[in-house]
């Protein structure tokens, strides 16, 4: 796995996935000081507001971190310009195409990787110039693909002459290892990350993983709008409108803000994305010890 910690700059090959509004300044450089890659969300940022998250970052931390960009974000061409302008190492994007901000990145000097779910999208992406790719597994929490992290990661090896990171279902060093074997140079984690102490979400969004189990998690939506979370009040009733034929409306209705319901405590109508991996996860840690944790055999 040298290639991705030369690629990164990092001591391990491990980067914490960008969590929805979650991933702010003191976890990003939690988890870079330990040795990670941290990765700042900006998701939901102005350009003002996302300068000002990176700028906490480097007070806390003088070692590399990256920023995600959601390419269909409606501000995501402003962003851009505030990453280049605070001289961010490196940029992970998803969700879509990053092919216009290629070479302003590039002549910024800027790492560029991208998360892809499939062979096409990887290879597409290798061909634009991405000097990794995230292949990630719907193993993991939040929005999904259809591939699991155990099928696309060694496809998409044989596919592309690039770095391979896998994602999804990873929680600890047995799947680091697991990844390893599969042909991946690095890891995205995001899911453990949810209990780091650094992570700001309420307590009652924290317990809500620690005690779920293996089955715990659903899938709502479909296609682009899949997502994995903890079963909880929000899905059941999710699911009884599709059984009931609601309207797309009444189903966005119902969905709007149940993320940022969860990060504040609530857990009965809050959309709690987490991964499978979910039910390995048993107490609320510093981020440094899951990333040790993590990392203890590929050191070892």
């Amino acid at each position: 796995m040298n290639s991705i910690t030369r690629l990164l700059g990092t001591k391990y090959p491990l980067i914490q996935g960008s969590l929805a509004h979650i991933s702010t300044y003191p976890l990003v450089a939690a988890v870079s000081n330990a040795g990670g890659l941290g990765t700042l969300s900006s998701t939901g940022l102005n350009s003002k507001q996302l300068a000002l998250q990176i700028q906490r970052v480097k007070e806390l931390t003088n070692q590399p971190f990256a920023v995600n960009l959601t390419l269909l974000d409606a501000n995501v061409e402003t962003l851009v310009k505030i990453v280049i302008e605070q001289k961010v190492p490196i940029v992970i994007t998803s969700a879509g195409t990053p092919k216009r901000f290629i070479p302003a990145l590039k002549t910024a000097g800027i790492k560029t990787l991208a998360v892809i779910p499939n062979v096409k999208i990887a290879k597409k992406m290798e061909s634009l110039g991405v000097d990794a790719v995230i292949a990630e597994g719907m193993e993991s929490g939040g929005h999904i693909g259809q591939l699991t992290t155990m099928g696309l990661v060694p496809q998409v090896v044989a596919a592309v002459n690039i770095p391979v990171i896998a994602a999804g279902g990873i929680a600890d060093a047995r799947g680091v290892l697991a990844v390893q074997a599969l042909g991946a140079q690095g890891i995205q984690v995001g899911t453990a990350f949810l209990v780091a102490e650094e992570t700001p979400i309420a307590p009652e969004y924290k317990q809500a993983v620690i005690t779920a189990d293996d089955m715990a998690t659903v899938v709502t939506g479909n296609g682009a709008d899949a997502v994995r979370g903890i079963a909880n009040g929000l899905t059941d009733r999710y699911f009884q409108m599709i059984a009931d034929n609601a309207w797309p409306e009444e189903l966005d209705k119902l969905t709007t803000g149940s993320l940022q319901r969860a990060i504040h405590g609530d857990v009965a109508t809050g959309s709690l994305m987490a991964g499978q991996v979910a039910g390995m996860i048993t107490k609320v840690e510093p981020a440094a010890t899951i990333v040790k944790r993590l990392m203890n055999k590929v050191e070892a």
